[in-house]
């Protein structure tokens, strides 16, 4: 689906590492701030989020808090009227996407289907 970009451990230390548990996933979604979507984006070599980019964001957030479970993303981006190599482009993989969304590590299983 995605190439898996896993931004090293270093990539967030000018943010609080408590935020982020061993993975560098967000340790408690009810800490995710748009801002804090903005800076980790940056990290990841975003230059600026567009309205697709927090259409995509926005969607799977809900669907992950609605479901407790990452969501398919063929059907995030069709919802967000976004094709799939264009998803790609925008956040280079579903792993990155998790990370800026502000959602917590998703389980060994799911991180598979990340990469």
């Amino acid at each position: 689906m995605f190439a898996q970009a896993s931004p090293p451990r270093a990539a967030h230390a000018a943010l609080p590492p408590a935020l982020f548990d061993d993975g560098g996933f967000l340790a408690d979604t009810d800490r995710w701030t748009p801002e804090l979507a903005e800076r980790l984006a940056a990290e990841a070599g975003i230059e600026a989020l567009t309205a697709q980019h927090w259409d995509v964001i926005r969607l799977v957030r809900e669907r992950y808090l609605m479901l407790g479970a990452l969501p398919v993303m063929r059907l995030v981006c069709r919802a967000a009227g976004v094709e799939r190599g264009a998803a790609h482009r925008l956040f280079s993989s579903c792993r990155s996407l998790w990370r800026i969304a502000g959602l917590p590590d998703p389980g060994e299983e799911a991180k598979a289907y990340m990469n």
